[in-house]
């Protein structure tokens, strides 16, 4: 019998995954907008976040979370960050024992400070936890773009064995055991994106931009491991292929939010136009948080949350850091 998947999430991204599973497997996406639900399972479309694109047939779509988990084999979660914790708490009892939990979000829960899987783990407890993540433009991947994802699970056993259940001829899907560093990695590219983005909203080039993606990579790395991730995960696509589709792709919410920050516009105000979450703009109270518990450097970030949370002018923030003290490129990396 062919596993059945639930997909969590009628966003943008939980769609492109149901779909993508939709194509191996029986498929049900959870929707909490009963139009988006009904839409997805008649016209096999969701013009609400990707509008223009076809959907796989056979994806079916419900708004009731008992028929989407029931019958579950592997439960996906597509819900922001902010959500995480509250979706998983009304799905839980219809969950069976033992089903696999992967998360897709690329964010932190504010307050807890804690990853997704932690977030998860605490809410359904006995399940194997893990994340999918890397640079996934879901219009890329609907347009049928060649893309690659890594799916992250202790158990590397139970990863091997999901790897078919995402991968398609074009999207090809790798295991990872580091499970700490690829959610870190995903959680705090998004924040770096808003740097890029606030870099091009000001009429800065390339090179400005190389530069804050390429010391935005430290600082991944830096905070990554002081919570434990590994080094190399950072170099590979949960870390820098993720970074770099984030912060130059016109298609990133956060990058849009910095763009339009660098022009001088509010937080608030970008926000209340946008139809989807920008995690970056959360994400970047905790990852301060963070970088305070762990002692850990982050002046990109420091300048971001600034801006975001504190109505700096983005002009200010770049000031402050071309105004740094100048070290070792390789401060504060592991073994230096």
């Amino acid at each position: 019998m062919p596993i059945q998947v639930a997909v969590i999430g009628g966003g943008s991204w939980g769609t492109t995954v149901a779909h993508l599973c939709a194509k191996n497997t029986p498929t049900t996406l959870w929707a909490r907008r009963d139009e988006v639900a009904v839409e997805v399972r008649d016209q096999h479309t969701n013009s609400a976040y990707l509008k223009g694109f076809d959907l796989t047939p056979s994806l079916h779509a419900t708004s009731s979370l008992e028929e989407a988990v029931s019958e579950a084999d592997l439960l996906v979660m597509g819900v922001p960050s902010h959500t995480m914790r509250e979706t998983a708490q009304s799905l839980a009892s219809y969950l069976r024992p033992w089903v696999p939990v992967v998360s897709l979000s690329k964010g932190l829960e504010q307050g807890t400070r804690l990853r997704m899987t932690e977030v998860l783990a605490a809410e359904l407890p006995g399940h194997p936890h893990g994340v999918l993540t890397g640079p996934n433009l879901a219009k890329e991947i609907l347009a049928g773009d060649a893309a690659a994802s890594v799916i992250a699970m202790e158990d590397t056993s139970i990863a091997e064995a999901l790897q078919d259940v995402f991968s398609t001829d074009v999207f090809r899907v790798y295991t990872n055991h580091d499970v700490i560093g690829c959610e870190v990695a995903g959680a705090l590219k998004n924040v770096m994106a808003i740097a890029s983005g606030m870099a091009d909203g000001l009429g800065t080039g390339d090179n400005t931009r190389s530069a804050v993606i390429t010391r935005g990579l430290a600082e991944l790395t830096r905070l990554g491991c002081a919570m434990g991730g590994e080094q190399q995960t950072f170099s590979g696509l949960a870390g820098m292929g993720d970074l770099i589709a984030t912060c130059i792709s016109p298609q990133s919410r956060n990058r849009y939010v910095g763009e339009q920050l660098g022009k001088g516009r509010k937080t608030e105000e970008i926000i209340a136009e946008m139809n989807m979450v920008a995690e970056g703009v959360k994400t970047s109270r905790v990852v301060m948080e963070l970088a305070d518990q762990y002692g850990v450097d982050l002046p990109i970030a420091g300048e971001v949350f600034a801006v975001v949370h504190e109505g700096a002018p983005a002009t200010d923030a770049y000031r402050g850091l071309l105004g740094r003290n100048v070290r070792s490129e390789m401060h504060g990396m592991p073994g230096s």
